[in-house]
């Protein structure tokens, strides 16, 4: 296939158009830290993306060796935490809104936002050595679309265990318990995904549109509602405790929190 050029260009984020397929590439060394430059970038790609009727599929990576570790810590902060939630959610919303075939391909880190936007994909190729997790309760945090949607992929347990531990996973793992359809060694990520990109660009691209759309009927509803009230509770409760602030600033600071129990 030939590549053509993409009508935008970011500095967050590669964006390229090949005939059919959208590729969209996290850009921000060294661990592609998702920051709000970097989800208005997403936010414009993924609109220009639907509006696109030549676009069937859109496959998500990371550049270097990893997806990405997260959302940028600092964007948590009181002043600022608001204005993140809303733009890392509108990215969400429209990776799972898309008419588009969504496929994430992961190696490296893909953690917290990182592992929340690959989990929202429609399908998800691993290496088998990638580092998935939610270490979002580690910073006196919690990751609200994986509260939200976590449970219908890994099981209520599961996800009960990776979002209140913050456990740290491989992809062999994440494959096993249904977050990744196959895990592969890093040399075979990109032909497993391309195999299932060939193979979706067969298909129709009006017939794929409105299956997705059956597919998610009833899961929409739950994750539209869930993922607003994961968001309320984030914002006028979790944000109002010290220790949530005080995990924030010891990262920041590098340095062990102060658990205050409030």
């Amino acid at each position: 296939m030939t590549a053509t050029s993409a009508s935008t260009s970011f500095a967050r984020i590669g964006f390229e158009l090949q005939p059919s397929v959208a590729r969209i590439v996290l850009r921000h060394p060294p661990l592609n830290v998702i920051d709000v430059a970097m989800m208005e970038e997403l936010a414009q790609a993924l609109a220009e993306i639907e509006a696109r009727s030549d676009v069937s599929v859109i496959v998500l990576s990371g550049a270097r060796k990893g997806l990405s570790a997260g959302v940028d810590v600092a964007a948590h902060i009181p002043d600022k935490v608001e204005e993140m939630l809303i733009k890392f959610h509108a990215v969400v919303r429209a990776l799972v809104a898309s008419k588009k075939v969504t496929i994430a391909a992961v190696r490296g880190h893909c953690l917290g936002g990182g592992a929340e936007l690959a989990m929202v994909c429609d399908m998800v190729y691993t290496t088998t050595s990638a580092r998935w997790g939610f270490p979002e309760i580690k910073l006196g945090c919690y990751p609200p679309v994986a509260c939200t949607a976590l449970a219908a992929l890994v099981g209520q347990k599961r996800a009960s265990e990776l979002i209140l531990t913050g456990r740290t996973i491989t992809g062999a793992a994440a494959a096993e318990m249904g977050l990744a359809n196959r895990a592969v060694p890093d040399e075979e990520l990109d032909s497993a995904v391309e195999q299932t990109v060939q193979e979706l660009l067969s298909l129709s691209p009006a017939a794929l549109a409105v299956t997705k759309k059956a597919i998610y009927a009833w899961d929409a509803m739950h994750f539209d509602k869930g993922l607003a009230r994961a968001e309320k509770i984030y914002l006028e409760e979790l944000m109002k405790t010290a220790d949530a602030q005080e995990g924030i600033r010891a990262f920041m600071q590098k340095r062990e929190p102060k658990w205050m129990g409030r």
